[in-house]
């Protein structure tokens, strides 16, 4: 018999007593396990499934960064070294960030099998598109009242391996929200009509993260005086090189997720929705490309710039759940989806920026190993009042690797 049938259905006492048993887990473990965070068990269970402990990650702030004229420090929830670091860096070099967002418009998807004239279902469909739209509407008034909703709908047809099928597309401004939830809902509330009007089957009704309508945009300007004529041209030689070769174009464009996920997960997004849509994004209509370009201003200093999808929320979603996600956005003194969508876009060139300077003069891991050597030291062994030490010896050394933090323990022991 299965031990973990209807584990749902178990209290978290109860999974805990069972999941002990199962891996022979220490009472350590289990204290660690059940070790309360900034999210309490019962908020993850809101939150979440199966829940058996929170996770925690290390939170920190970007500083330096000015946008549009106005101040900001920006939350970062990542595990690497040296990205934070580097977004801080990256914005004090710069002289500020220009940026911009689009409206928050998202597109549903509604797929329609089984018709026998496409031309005139379409047509159909067409002719009851008011009739749609306020049927969809109903679902939410709030966001209607907030001046949301769906907007227009259009039609297409597709052929598949299993013939052609009508896409229904509705057009929703979701206004400070992400907007998963009510897309989602507004696609489910027109099964019955769309099958009434077509004569066929409904079978897919579901948010598209690739929201090209809603893109982020952000401009920085690093002077020839500050950074230098030859690491310009070293950035610029990069990122020629990431505009070419796929295999390049894939870590520039992780380097700008770095900084943008993090932001993402301080403040309660959905990342994955986040990296989809930019990954998608980088080869819509092209082949796959950087999301961020850089060139000389006629005086020779370096212009970096990003334009990327961003699909985020200041309400809704695991922002209104997570107490911790509340506190970052009031850190960040952010109050809307583009401003949040646009600070996002900053952290992702800022990041972008450092990882080519990186790359291309002192090369990559110098800073970063500098910046890692405390995992290296804790990885090796050494106990809390050990770490610093270690890490320091290695780093004096320039040799930064488990052997060797291995023997400073020995040494220091």
């Amino acid at each position: 018999m299965d031990p973990f049938s209807k584990f749902y259905e178990k209290t978290y006492e109860e999974r805990i007593k069972l999941l002990k048993d199962y891996a022979k887990l220490s009472d350590d473990e289990i204290a660690l396990l059940a070790k309360e965070t900034n999210l309490s068990i019962k908020t993850a269970e809101c939150l979440s499934e199966n829940i058996i402990g929170t996770f925690s990650m290390p939170l920190g702030i970007a500083t330096h960064f000015v946008i549009n004229g106005k101040n900001y420090i920006l939350p970062m929830v990542i595990e690497e070294p040296s990205v934070v670091a580097a977004a801080s860096n990256a914005a004090k070099l710069s002289e500020g960030f220009l940026a911009s967002a689009d409206d928050s418009i998202m597109f549903g998807q509604i797929q329609i099998v089984g018709v026998k004239d496409i031309k005139k279902t379409i047509s159909e469909i067409k002719k009851n598109q008011k009739n749609l739209i306020n049927k969809a509407n109903s679902k939410d008034s709030v966001l209607v009242s907030l001046g949301g909703g769906v907007k227009d709908v259009k039609i297409r047809k597709i052929s598949t391996d299993r013939g052609e099928h009508i896409i229904v597309n509705l057009i929703v401004d979701v206004k400070d929200a992400m907007g998963a939830n009510a897309v989602n809902s507004f696609c489910e509330s027109l099964k019955e009509d769309l099958e009434k009007i077509s004569g066929g089957k409904v079978r897919a009704r579901i948010i598209s993260n690739l929201c090209v309508a809603r893109l982020a945009k952000a401009k920085a300007v690093w002077l020839k005086e500050k950074i230098g004529e030859e690491t310009i041209e070293a950035i610029l030689d990069a990122y020629h090189f990431a505009k070419k070769d796929q295999f390049r174009c894939t870590t520039h464009n992780k380097g700008i997720m770095n900084g943008i996920d993090a932001l993402a997960i301080a403040t309660g997004q959905d990342f994955r929705a986040i990296e989809a849509s930019a990954h998608s994004y980088a080869a819509f209509k092209r082949k796959y490309s950087p999301l961020t370009k850089y060139y000389k201003d006629n005086a020779g200093n370096l212009i970096g710039e990003i334009e990327i999808p961003l699909a985020v929320g200041v309400v809704g979603g695991a922002v209104r759940t997570n107490p911790l996600a509340k506190l970052c956005l009031k850190i960040a003194n952010i109050s809307s989806a583009k401003e949040l969508a646009m600070s996002m876009a900053c952290v992702g060139l800022a990041n972008n920026f450092a990882a080519l300077k990186a790359l291309s003069t002192e090369g990559i891991q110098k800073g970063h190993m500098r910046l890692h050597a405390k995992n290296i030291a804790i990885t090796a062994g050494a106990s809390e009042d050990l770490v610093d030490k270690v890490a320091e010896i290695m780093v004096k050394e320039n040799n930064i690797c488990v052997a060797r933090a291995k023997e400073i323990i020995s040494e220091l022991k």
